[in-house]
Parts: C-alpha cells; sequence; structure tokens
C-alpha cells in the first residue's frame, strides 16, 4: 500500500525542486514526476519526496482537516 501526503508549496527552488509545508512540517520535494507548472500557495500530493499531482484547493482544505483529525486523536 502507498501513501500520498496532501502538501503545500511554500518555496520554488532551482532544479525541479521546491519547498513544502506538510501540517507545520517543511520539507523539500521534487517536481520532475509532474509536467504541470506550479506556484507558491499550490496544493499536491507528495509520495516519497516526489510531487505525484496537483490538488484542487478546496480538495486539499478537506483533506487537510481529516489528516489533522488522524494525527491529533
Amino acid at each position: 500500500m502507498c501513501l500520498a501526503i496532501p502538501a503545500k508549496i511554500c518555496e520554488l527552488l532551482e532544479d525541479k525542486r521546491v519547498i513544502v509545508d506538510i501540517t507545520g512540517v517543511k520539507r523539500e520535494a521534487d517536481t520532475s514526476l509532474l509536467d504541470e507548472p506550479l506556484e507558491i500557495g499550490d496544493y499536491v500530493l507528495i509520495h516519497t519526496g516526489f510531487i505525484i499531482s496537483k490538488l484542487d484547493p478546496k480538495q486539499a482544505e478537506e483533506d487537510l482537516k481529516l489528516w489533522d483529525e488522524i494525527l491529533n486523536n
């Protein structure tokens, strides 16, 4: 089973890399698997350090609320 985590883009770096916020933790992620352009504030799904898709902002907020419930219970 694979796990993809929703995250928000915080900073754009060089060489197809970005900084993302995952439930308050900032990490570097690779964008080379995604053809879509990304901007600061976009929501994405991350799997093993790679961004695998861009998320709809409304859906991402709902997903993050569920993650918050899981992590805080």
